[in-house]
């Protein structure tokens, strides 16, 4: 017995019990002896009575409860061309036909059908109303999630065949199944869902960004979608409402991954998979996804590693502390550590192994940046957004071949090498120049705290390059977003500003950004303005000692060399 069964009189319980007893031939939706036992129930304690009805006629659950406290048997086995198995038939005390309950709970669950019957008490008799009917849409239904038929009343639901819909509507989702398994592949499909909480402009750049992230982690973007509220859904993040919206739309992209822009909590997280049974990912995930794909070398996968440990430490679920050591007191102890215990003391076993492990490299990498200073070469470091193109240009001036393309996160572990930079001294000189892990907004804590060996040798450096992607609508945004971590992280070298891809937009934007922020104009793809950057990198570092060379090239796009910053 489920629902809320507190104060009902043992004869009201015993009726309900009772229920279980009934059959329906497994072609009827229901008979009238089962709908007035429930009826006579649901208007003496004025609540919905709901059963759910198998195949063969039986009675499986029986609830005090609407199409929401219904409990369902855990699915096994279905398909996209197969429905639940189970019919749900409720009865509504003081009419009332279909509700949006029963709707979301048809489609989400893919019941066989919902019957809805309404019932009315008056002297003394319990008189049944009409009954409603809905199935779930076939596939090839453009318009709405269900099919609701029109009302009916004992007899003409007497003569309605509910296993015949209910097989046809099993063969055609049969034959959509086989047209989609066609046209599907191996990528993951995705529906993307970002909140505007006043901020449209950052929700939607919020919203790009994320599906550049799913795009880079392999997976393909089916569709999007925005939502506005005031402030998220302490359960859902979204709300209920809109979970059954995201369902649908997913259903209809034939998508099996719901993405949001935003961390969500393991409560949430549990909460959502319930509601929807689709697989639900926040952007930390997608972001330690696109990580442990292109971490290569030891020291990126420890640290990759290391933060999807932490990430996922918190969001282990288990059986709770009834047979746990870990519950205290009388009647809490058990035989020993649940699986869930264990998983737990495994992970933190194999925490402090990778902690120790990242103490170790970050001393290796000191003991590096220290031989570097005592060699008394200038060291530059090139930080950013990622995808703004530092690897390219990284290459272009050590004349080297790091890992470059149009992915985000596609450098993980520090590359240093050397540039020759022609107005550096009388003879010209090198500098070590340092490809760094790109950034992010609201980078996830994990990756700070894991990546803090690699991102402390920014301070190490003698002055930072901050390449900007001069042709991203947001380049603004990002450009604060990079500030804001390396103030964060108390990184002082002097920072400089270049302005990458001025080749991919147009001149009066570049001028507008290079005055803005000081910087010089480069394209690393074609190599304009690369003679530019490194006489103005000479002068950088030698500060006021630089004597500029006569021919030393000071244009780029028409924007001169700035001047020398403290």
């Amino acid at each position: 017995m489920h629902g809320a069964l507190s104060g009902l009189k043992k004869n009201q319980v015993k009726r309900l019990e009772n229920l279980y007893r009934r059959r329906v031939p497994p072609e009827r939706a229901a008979t009238p002896q089962l709908l007035r036992g429930m009826a006579e129930i649901a208007t003496e304690v004025r609540s919905p009575v709901s059963v759910l009805i198998d195949r063969r006629g039986r009675v499986t659950t029986v609830a005090l409860a609407d199409a929401d406290g219904t409990p369902l048997p855990p699915k096994a086995g279905e398909t996209e061309s197969r429905l639940r198995g189970v019919r749900l038939v409720h009865v509504h005390p003081g009419g009332g036909g279909l509700s949006g309950a029963d709707l979301t709970a048809l489609f989400l669950q893919r019941l066989d059908a919902v019957v809805v019957t309404e019932a009315f008490a008056g002297d003394g008799q319990v008189t049944l109303g009409d009954t409603h009917v809905a199935f779930v849409a076939p596939p090839t239904s453009e318009e709405e999630d269900w099919i609701v038929e029109p009302p009916m009343g004992l007899q003409a639901l007497d003569r309605f065949d509910l296993l015949g819909r209910v097989t046809s509507l099993e063969e055609e989702m049969a034959r959509a199944a086989g047209g989609r398994d066609v046209r599907r592949t191996s990528e993951e499909r995705a529906v993307l869902i970002a909140i505007d909480t006043g901020d449209h402009r950052e929700a939607e750049d919020r919203l790009a960004e994320l599906a550049e992230l799913v795009t880079s982690a392999g997976a393909t973007v089916a569709a999007s979608d925005l939502q506005v509220r005031h402030q998220p859904d302490r359960k859902t993040l979204v709300g209920r409402g809109k979970l059954s919206e995201l369902v649908s739309l997913a259903y209809h992209e034939d998508a099996d991954l719901l993405v949001f822009d935003r961390e969500l909590t393991p409560g949430q997280a549990r909460e959502i998979e319930a509601a929807t049974q689709l697989k639900v990912l926040d952007r930390t995930q997608v972001i330690l996804d696109i990580f442990a794909q292109n971490a290569r070398g030891r020291q990126a996968q420890v640290q990759v590693e290391l933060a999807q440990l932490k990430y996922s430490l918190p969001r282990l679920t288990g059986r709770g502390t009834a047979l746990s050591r870990q519950g205290g007191g009388i009647g809490s102890r058990g035989p020993g550590e649940t699986k869930l215990e264990v998983d737990r003391r495994r992970i933190r076993e194999r925490l402090q192994s990778l902690e120790r492990e990242v103490e170790r490299i970050g001393l290796q990498r000191q003991r590096t940046r220290q031989n570097r200073t005592h060699g008394q070469q200038a060291v530059v470091a090139l930080v950013g957004y990622t995808n703004a193109g530092k690897s390219t240009l990284f290459n272009r001036l050590t004349k080297s071949d790091a890992i470059s393309r149009d992915a985000l996160f596609a450098t993980l572990r520090p590359t240093s090498r050397e540039a020759w930079l022609p107005a550096l001294g009388a003879w010209g000189g090198t500098a070590v120049m340092t490809d760094t892990v790109g950034f992010i907004r609201d980078l996830p804590d994990e990756l700070t705290d894991a990546f803090k060996a690699t991102l402390e040798e920014l301070n190490d450096a003698d002055l930072l390059l901050h390449v900007v992607d001069a042709s991203e609508p947001g380049a603004g945004d990002r450009y604060a977003a990079v500030n804001r971590i390396l103030d964060a992280l108390d990184v002082t070298p002097d920072r400089h500003v270049v302005l990458n891809k001025a080749d991919a937009t147009d001149a009066l934007r570049v001028q507008d950004l290079t005055a803005r922020y000081d910087a010089l104009a480069v394209s690393a793809h074609t190599g304009e303005g690369l003679d530019a950057l490194k006489a103005a990198l000479a002068a950088w570092i030698e500060g006021d000692a630089h004597v500029p060379l006569p021919d030393d090239p000071t244009e780029a796009w028409g924007v001169v060399t700035p001047a020398k910053t403290g």
